[in-house]
Order: C-alpha cells, then sequence, then structure tokens
C-alpha cells in the first residue's frame, strides 16, 4: 500500500538552537567530572568524612540516572522546548545552591537537584534534535556535534575542574554552570521552534514511574555500594536483587497499561536495543578510564590539577575528530554498523595500548598514542549511536527514547566506576601483598607499583568489554545508511505505529 508523506520544511532556526542545545548538553556532561578534581577540596572546607565523601558524586548520579525515564516522558507531555528551559533554570539554581553550601547536607542536596533538574533537560535537549533534524545529511552533522559534546565533555570536565580549582577555589565548580544554563535557556526560549503535532498527551503511569526510578536508584546504587562495602556485603546484594524484581515487576506493568512510560515498542526494535546496549559497555570502559588516568598522572606521575587536565586534551581532540570528521561525514554512505562495530574496535586497541603502562612510561609513547585511539573510536561509535538512538522512532516516543541513551549511558558510568575500579583495587592489593611478601625494601615505589599493576588489569577487563560492545554492535545494529528518511504516518522523523508494526514510506533525501 502506498501513501504520500507529508514533508515540513526544516526548521531555519534549526542551527541556531543546535548551538543552545549542544551547550546545555556540555554543561550536564562537563558536571559529571567536574566535582572529581574538585572534591578533596571541597571535604577539607566542609569537613566531609571519608565514609560520605562519596555523596557528592552519588546523589547526583541517582537522581540523574533514577529520574531519566521520568524526564523523557515529561518531556514528551508537557513539551520538548517547555522541559528544556524548565530543566535548565531548575540546574542553575541547584548549581547555585551547591556553590553556597556551607555544610555536607547542603552539598548534598544541591548534587541531587542537579539530578533531578538534569533529568528533565537531558532528554528533552536530544529529542529536540530528533524532532528538529530530518534531512539525512544534516542530522548527521547535528549529532556528529551532540555526539562530539557528549563524548568529550567529560573530560573537558576534567580540564576545567582542576583550572578553578587550582585557579579559583572548589566552589567555581558550581557557580560556573549558571552562565552556561541562563545562555542556553535564553537562547532555546527565543529561537527553538518545536514542531506541532509531536506530543503524546497520554497520563502519566505512575506505577511505571515509582518502579523505574525506584528500580533505576537500586541499580546505581548497588554498584556504588559495591565500590566502598564489595560485592559480598549483604546489602549490596540485597539491593541488586531488589533492583531486579523492581525494573521486572516494571517491564511487566509497562506490557499492560494503557499508556506506559516507556512503551516497549522503543526496546523491542533491535537497533536501538543494540545502540542502548553497545554504548552502555562502551562508557564503562570510558569512564573507567577517565578514573585511572586521573589517578596514574596527578599520584604516580606527579601532576598538577591542571596538568592533568590539559593531559587529556588528545583524548577530546580524537573524539572531536571522530564525531565530526569520521562520523559525520560517512553516516550517509556506509550502514551505522560499520561505523560503531569498528569503532569500538579502535577504542579497544587504545586501551590495549594503555595496558602497557608502568610507573615510569612515557607520556608520549603510552598515554598520548592510547589516548588518541579511544578518542577516536568512541568519537566514531558515538555519532550513529546517538542518531540511531532516535531513528525510526515517533515523535509522541521521541523523549523516552532520548532519555534511554541518556540512562544506558547513566548506568554505564556508574557500573564503570564502580567495577573496574573495584578490580583495580583488588588487583593491587594482591600485587602489593604477593611482593612485600618476596622482600619488597622500598613501600613507596612498592605503594606505585601495585597502583599500576592494579590500572593495567582493569584496563585489560575494559579491553575485553569494548570488544563485546562492537560485536552487539556489528550483530544487532542492521540499519542501513540513511539515504532515505523513513517516516510514518506523515511525520517525516521515524517508522512504527501505535501497535508496534512498521509502516514505512521511503523518500530520497533533498539536500536543503
Amino acid at each position: 500500500m502506498s501513501k504520500t508523506a507529508d514533508i515540513r520544511l526544516p526548521d531555519p532556526s534549526r542551527w541556531k538552537a543546535l548551538a543552545f542545545i549542544a551547550l546545555a548538553q556540555l554543561m550536564v556532561v562537563l558536571d559529571a567530572t567536574i566535582v572529581n578534581i574538585a572534591l578533596p577540596h571541597a571535604q577539607t572546607d566542609l569537613g566531609i568524612t571519608d565514609a560520605n565523601k562519596q555523596w557528592v558524586i552519588t546523589a547526583y548520579a541517582l537522581a540523574f540516572g533514577g529520574l531519566l525515564l521520568f524526564g523523557g516522558r515529561i518531556a514528551d507531555l508537557w513539551g520538548r522546548k517547555r522541559t528544556f528551559v524548565v530543566g535548565l533554570i531548575g540546574f542553575a539554581l541547584a548549581s547555585a545552591l551547591g556553590g553556597a553550601a556551607q555544610n555536607q547536607g547542603m552539598l548534598f542536596g544541591s548534587r541531587a537537584l542537579q539530578g533531578v533538574f538534569g533529568a528533565l533537560l537531558a532528554p528533552a535537549a536530544l529529542s529536540l534534535l530528533a524532532v528538529m533534524f530530518t534531512d539525512a545529511k544534516e542530522r548527521a552533522k547535528a549529532f556528529g556535534i551532540y555526539g562530539a559534546i557528549a563524548g568529550g565533555g567529560g573530560a573537558v570536565g576534567l580540564i576545567l575542574g582542576g583550572f578553578l580549582t587550582q585557579t579559583l577555589n572548589w566552589r567555581w565548580t558550581f557557580f560556573v554552570n549558571i552562565p552556561f544554563a541562563v545562555v542556553a535557556a535564553l537562547g532555546a526560549y527565543f529561537v527553538i521552534r518545536e514542531p506541532a503535532g509531536g506530543r503524546n498527551r497520554s497520563s502519566l503511569d505512575i506505577p511505571g514511574v515509582v518502579l523505574s526510578a525506584l528500580g533505576l536508584v537500586s541499580l546505581v546504587y548497588g554498584f556504588t555500594r559495591a565500590e566502598s562495602s564489595g560485592w559480598s556485603d549483604a546489602l549490596t546484594i540485597g539491593t541488586f536483587v531488589a533492583s531486579g524484581v523492581l525494573l521486572l515487576a516494571f517491564v511487566l506493568t509497562e506490557s499492560k497499561v494503557k499508556s506506559p512510560l516507556l512503551p516497549l515498542r522503543v526496546l523491542m526494535d533491535r537497533n536501538r536495543g543494540g545502540v542502548y546496549l553497545s554504548l552502555g559497555l562502551g562508557v564503562i570502559a570510558m569512564f573507567g578510564l577517565f578514573l585511572f588516568l586521573t589517578y596514574y598522572l596527578q599520584v604516580v606521575q606527579g601532576f598538577s590539577p591542571i596538568k592533568t587536565g590539559f593531559a587529556f586534551l588528545p583524548m577530546i581532540a580524537g573524539m572531536i575528530t571522530g564525531s565530526t570528521q569520521i562520523g559525520a561525514r560517512l553516516m550517509t554512505r556506509v550502514p551505522a554498523r560499520m561505523l560503531m562495530g569498528p569503532g569500538f574496535l579502535t577504542a579497544a586497541v587504545g586501551m590495549l595500548v594503555l595496558t602497557q603502562l608502568q610507573v615510569d612510561s612515557s607520556y608520549a609513547a603510552v598515554i598520548l598514542p592510547g589516548q588518541l585511539l579511544m578518542g577516536l573510536g568512541m568519537g566514531t561509535a558515538f555519532m550513529p549511536a546517538m542518531s540511531l538512538a532516535t531513528h525510526g522512532i515517533e515523535p509522541r516516543d521521541a523523549g523516552v527514547a532520548s532519555a534511554m541513551i541518556n540512562t544506558s549511558q547513566q548506568v554505564g558510568g556508574a557500573i564503570g566506576t564502580a567495577l573496574l575500579n573495584t578490580i583495580a583495587a583488588s588487583a593491587a592489593t594482591a600485587y602489593a601483598t604477593s611482593h612485600a611478601a618476596l622482600g619488597a625494601t622500598d613501600p613507596e615505589q612498592l605503594k606505585l607499583q601495585s597502583m599500576v599493576h592494579g590500572f593495567t588489569g582493569a584496563i585489560w577487563w575494559a579491553v575485553g568489554i569494548l570488544v563485546v560492545a562492537s560485536a552487539i554492535a556489528a550483530t544487532f545494529v542492521n540499519a542501513g545508511r540513511p539515504s532515505t528518511i523513513t517516516t510514518s504516518g506523515g511525520t517525516g522523523t521515524g517508522t512504527g505505529s501505535a501497535d508496534g508494526v512498521e509502516d514505512e514510506v521511503r523518500i530520497p533525501v533533498v539536500a536543503h
């Protein structure tokens, strides 16, 4: 059966809108790492105990990861532009509260509020791109820029965090978010024109909200607790069990309710499922590397915070090049799996180089090439992954599909930090114990050697994880190159119907 699809003219302000959306995304990604370098200073200033310092990171991760699906659904229901602006304003206010914190309670609370408002604006940002850029070539460029920011922003956060902490004080790692948020909110309010007809005005699935939030919070908390208390801790195990039960109940609920929070049709598409899973695994490896290299450069090599931040520049350059020069240029010429699979493998080779780290390793000989390969590979894989996450989606589901890509990254980041750090700590302890028994005479040197041994042992795991991510991308992702726009019901943005049966019309791409 043939149809005539309605192709809307592109929004003339879409590229201006992209600038403000990218600025907001940069702020969110920066915030995930910028506080890390400032944490020791904030801990001393506010008298935070070693047992509680993890909550500066965990409070944000729990709120952000647990509420992303809810935020995506709110964007579909309330309107993406409105949700985006409200999220930005709330994030700015929460950042001001964090910068002015007088005790650990205020700091933890502000971080949780940042996570709440981040969960609103992050899926709204990605879904705005999905509905504003419908031409395949332009979409590739837009998502190339977005992917570079999403991939490289974490490393930029390390540079900015080091600079602000060393030249001003830790409070500016919070205050710096305010101008980002104000400029992005004003720009979005005056520039973004959200396409009509893309809202999902169905009633909110309250049971789904509660089950998904509690399930994801339990999962993130379980990995966070495992890092500090061990995998055999009774509460750690109980948290994982509770997470499994809650998430299973969530899936069963979504299959039965009339207006689900996460329509299972979003997950059942093999391309989107492959993207969510492979990207989550890739982020596990990347966040683990951020952690290990930060400690290696500062503790083992003696770099200052600013010098450590600048040492990550090759990875940022690689990610930007991979996203904008490789991914964006080839996205309309080759299938996505031909970018994602080799991209993750290239990142694995970069990790493989970093398994050769020694206490006295040369930055130019080991760290530089490892970072460049890691950045190139992840940038090349990120770009088509970001685009494909909302490819073929109905406009009414764009927010929740965007939330899933953020959820996979956030959960992957939490898992990566906890899992790989636990592996590294165990390997370092075993190395120190065995070599002390053999009569090692220099305790300080043994401590550094043990630390590096732990890092390289965990990096070997990261190599394996990236290889698995590559295999998943090559196996599950089977979408062809987007030389045509696939649409349903005249939306011009995707495939699929309410019952999940695809009804496609293929339209030749016209360059505008």
